[in-house]
């Protein structure tokens, strides 16, 4: 993939799963390698399940426990649309469901050191800021392995 002049890689893998049946073991290790060997990961988090928390610290454990737990994170909640329309009564004025959501959005962009975003793939809802945010991550990766050619990415 190129983007804005930056070629970098993105491949897709299957999910984490909690309690992984041991039969099942050997087919994740197409996934299990691709995340060691990645320079960047993108956590899709589906933000209006309702145990999205615990789901997210499911696969940073996992994470952690393969080795990769030092690997640059981004975090991206997907369904932003649903969490609203299952979070927000209709009765809610727009001013306190605004404040809500700054505040849902700070305490993850703390917690992920800025590493976040929040969109709707299925409203195409804020996938700009997802591109930047990737490409802002490929470029950095790039002028620290290619201190050298570090003005080529920028």
């Amino acid at each position: 993939m190129v983007f804005e002049q930056t070629p970098f890689l993105l491949s897709d893998t299957v999910g984490f799963i909690r309690k992984l049946p041991h039969h099942l073991v050997e087919s994740f290790k197409s996934t299990l390698d691709e995340v060691r060997e990645a320079d960047v990961l993108l956590h899709v988090v589906d933000i209006a399940h309702p145990q999205y928390e615990e789901q997210l610290n499911v696969v940073n454990k996992t994470l952690a426990d393969l080795g990769a737990g030092d690997k640059p994170v981004i975090t991206i909640f997907n369904k932003m649309d649903k969490y609203e329309e299952e979070a927000f009564d209709k009765w809610l004025e727009p001013a306190v469901k605004v404040e809500i959501l700054n505040d849902l959005k700070q305490r993850w962009q703390n917690e992920t050191k800025g590493a976040c975003v929040f969109i709707s793939a299925t409203e195409r809802t804020n996938l700009d800021s997802l591109r930047q945010t990737i490409l802002n991550e490929v470029r950095e990766m790039y002028r620290i392995r290619y201190p050298y050619k570090a003005e080529f990415f920028y």
